[in-house]
């Protein structure tokens, strides 16, 4: 059985930075490509970042630079940096784990940039 256990949400405050990590109890977490998505109040769950496991990143292009995809295999740990954070990033940021036909999801972790 699969688990994404995503933790580090919060509230920050605007121009704030937060680090989410999200654990997978995975065997082959090597062989899988790890992703960050979000989903905010009545919009869809969109895409943020991947990573292989070799250390190749794609972002969404909006929010390249600000969000730092990263992972490390030997602690089966992907991990998201928000730099700069905006209300516009308020969502519930969701960990996914794809290889071949296999996809799971986290259970999600809130964040909330607020003054």
């Amino acid at each position: 059985q699969v688990q994404l256990v995503e933790s580090g949400g919060g509230l920050v405050q605007p121009g704030g930075s937060l680090r989410l990590s999200c654990g997978a109890s995975i065997s082959t977490f090597s062989n899988y490509v790890m992703a960050w998505y979000r989903q905010a109040p009545g919009k869809q769950r969109e895409f943020i970042a991947s990573i292989t496991s070799g250390g190749t990143t794609d972002y969404t292009g909006s929010l390249k630079g600000r969000f730092t995809i990263s992972r490390d295999n030997a602690k089966k740990t992907v991990y998201l940096q928000m730099n700069s954070l905006i209300p516009e990033d308020t969502a519930v940021y969701y960990c996914n784990a794809r290889y071949a036909i296999s996809a799971y999801w986290g259970q999600g972790t809130q964040v909330t940039v607020s003054s």
